[in-house]
């Protein structure tokens, strides 16, 4: 078996966060979703499993992080700048805030990061492999 990592994110919005992240370029995988979650794929070896509060209070009684704030952010790497550029516009598009970090413009890397609709922040990175990254 393929070692998969799955990241739960508690969401106040089940459609509109599975919208979401089908904007920004995952796929539903409905054999894991139901109406307490969607596991949403982003290639086989990583999964973002969205799940509704309730749900989230069967993993952990742990409080939430306070709005505006952040206990980590989660990079995906893209093929092209474009594509960097395409998914900042489509987290904005589809209910999440785009840039909010200044972007990073290093000539052979871009990074742009964005919050989805609950606040988890995300990084879209591209950096050309061959100089150096």
């Amino acid at each position: 078996m393929t070692r998969t990592l799955f990241i739960s994110l508690p969401v106040r919005d089940l459609a509109a966060s599975t919208a979401f992240y089908q904007a920004i370029g995952f796929t539903p995988n409905p054999a894991l979703s139901n109406a307490e979650g969607a596991a949403m794929v982003w290639n086989e070896a990583v999964q973002v499993m969205l799940v509704t509060l309730a749900k989230w209070r069967t993993f952990t009684q742990r409080p939430l992080p306070p709005a505006g704030s952040a206990g980590l952010m989660l990079s995906l790497s893209l093929d092209s700048r474009a594509a960097v550029n395409a998914m900042n516009e489509a987290a904005a598009a589809h209910g999440g805030q785009a840039d909010v970090n200044p972007m990073e413009d290093l000539g052979f890397m871009l990074t742009r990061d964005f919050a989805d609709p609950d606040g988890h922040l995300w990084a879209a990175l591209w950096m050309d492999r061959q100089a150096g990254g």
